[in-house]
This record gives structure tokens, sequence and C-alpha cells, in this order.
């Protein structure tokens, strides 16, 4: 297939797009970052979608991927922190589909992120793909952002995965706490009875891969792995892989202090499953934790 990929530069990416080159799939990179892209633009700026080499491409694309925005929980909430967050994924979605309504022949299928966020968080409840959506400011973010992608043509399949806590060496959540452990630094953030809806990254990329070519892959799916964990249990779990301890909490306040209002994405979880995924027929390489993280810590990811 052709296919556009937006947002693809970052850690999802570095292992998505050799994946789908290896398939055969022809890939166009739009990124902000030149050394990284095949058109370099800033996607967020409505003015950078009249760009006539842009249009070109989309309008003989088969297939978009759509997964940009800025990190959730990088850096502390402000007003236009909040405003970056959801100008980065509003903006851009609306000005896509729009782009792809004006198309001669729109692409097929649109894979579009969103993030178990939309649930909302909850010590208790579980949460699947007809669960409603939660009432705080990440989940208000992610039911937006899925409301932009649905207006895409009607010729168009759309593919919502809400994406749990990818799991990967090198960045996201577990890029951040292996030099911690490895240090004998390690342990739970805050109480420690988060409920943590995560996924290994190789599994995430298999499903936006088999999404791109099965048509059953349509609506709303849950990316994320069969049993969500404890934070206490995703520290324990991954001191025992590197033999190191994982006693030493990250106490919430000071995480509070550091990410304002952000700080709740870490601090309360949601426990996310999938009711469709074995329905699709999707088999998952790493579906447990521990069998996760020994992937991600093997000699060669470090």
């Amino acid at each position: 297939m052709r296919l556009l990929l937006l947002g693809c530069t970052g850690l999802i990416g570095r292992e998505l797009v050799p994946m789908l080159k290896a398939e055969g799939h022809k890939c166009t990179i739009v990124s902000r970052h030149s050394s990284k892209a095949d058109l370099c633009l800033d996607l967020s700026k409505p003015t950078t979608w009249r760009n006539d080499a842009l249009l070109r491409v989309l309008d003989s694309t088969d297939g978009v991927i759509n997964l940009v925005g800025e990190p959730i929980a990088d850096q502390r909430w402000s007003s236009a922190h909040l405003q970056r967050l959801r100008d980065s994924r509003l903006l851009t979605t609306r000005c896509l589909v729009k782009a792809m309504n004006c198309c001669k022949h729109p692409p097929l299928v649109l894979i579009n992120a969103s993030a178990v966020g939309f649930y909302g968080t909850d010590p208790v409840r579980q949460f699947a793909e007809s669960s409603p959506a939660g009432n705080d400011t990440l989940a208000s973010l992610c039911c937006d952002w899925e409301i932009a992608a649905q207006e895409k043509p009607d010729a168009t399949r759309l593919l919502v995965l809400r994406i749990g806590v990818v799991l990967a060496p090198d960045g996201g959540a577990l890029g951040k706490m292996l030099p911690v452990f490895r240090a004998g630094f390690g342990g739970p953030v805050g109480d420690g009875r988060q409920w943590m809806s995560w996924i290994y990254r190789t599994d995430l990329c298999r499903m936006i891969s088999n999404a791109l070519l099965n048509p059953d892959w349509v609506g709303v799916v849950n990316g994320v792995a069969p049993k969500p964990v404890s934070m206490t249990d995703l520290a324990t779990s991954l001191g025992r892989v590197l033999g190191r301890p994982s006693i030493l909490a990250v106490p919430g306040p000071i995480l509070r202090m550091l990410l304002g209002e952000g700080a709740k994405v870490v601090l309360e979880g949601q426990y996310v499953i999938s009711d469709r995924l074995e329905s699709l027929g999707f088999t998952f390489s790493h579906p447990d934790l521990a069998s996760a993280l020994a992937a991600a810590t093997k000699p060669t990811n470090h």
C-alpha cells in the first residue's frame, strides 16, 4: 500500500516504519524534523496543509496512519502546554480529514491514534471498547480527537486505536525507568495501586499493520495487552528482570509538584481490556508483562 504517516518519527514510529517497509508498503513520512521526514511540515498549523506536494501525496495514498500528538506527561500542565496538547492532535486531525474529503480518490483507510485516557481514571472499574468516556481533561481531549477523525470521507474506513502505556526500551515510560532501576533506585510511583494498561511496542505495531489490510479492523479497538498490572507489580517485575531492587517509591506530591495536573496521568490509572482483539484473530507476541520486560531488557536493547 501507499501510506502517508503522520507523527511516526517517535517511540512507535521507530519500530513501525521499518516494519511497514519490510512488508512492502511505500511510506511517505511527514514530520517537523527534516532529517526524519520525506516532507518536513508542522502539521498543527492549518496553513501547512496548502502544501501542493502534501496534497498530491494524499490524493494518491491508500492508507493514512495518524499518530501526531505532543507527549502527554513530559512536563507540567500549564495552560499553554494543554493548548499544545490539544492543537497538536485536534488541528492536525481536522486539517487531515478536511484534506481527505477534498481528494478525488480518498484513502481507503485511516488509522487514528487515541488513548486509554478516553475512559478517565478509576481504581476499581474495568473498561472495554463499549465503555463511555470519562469526564477529566485527558478524557475530553481523547473524545474530541476521535470526533475529529470521524469526519473522514464516507469511503474511508476508520480505525481508532485507544493506546495504553507503550513499553519499549528506547523511550516512553519504560525508557525513563530503565536507567533508574539499573542504578538501583527504582520503585513504584505514588501509592503503587494504580492500574497500568500497557502494550509492548511490537504488538502495537503489528495491530497497525494488520489493520491496514483487514476490513474487520474498523471502529474502536483498545491497543492494550490482555492483563493490566498495578504500578507496584510493574516496578517489582522490572526489578526482578534486571536483578535490582525496586523499593524506592516516588512520592505522589513530588510528581504533582513537577507535573501539576498532568501527574494524574501517572498517579491514577484505569483497568482497560479489549473485547475485540480475540474476535479479530489477533495474537500477542508478548501477552504478559514478564515476557514484555524480558524482551525490552535483552542485551541487544541497551
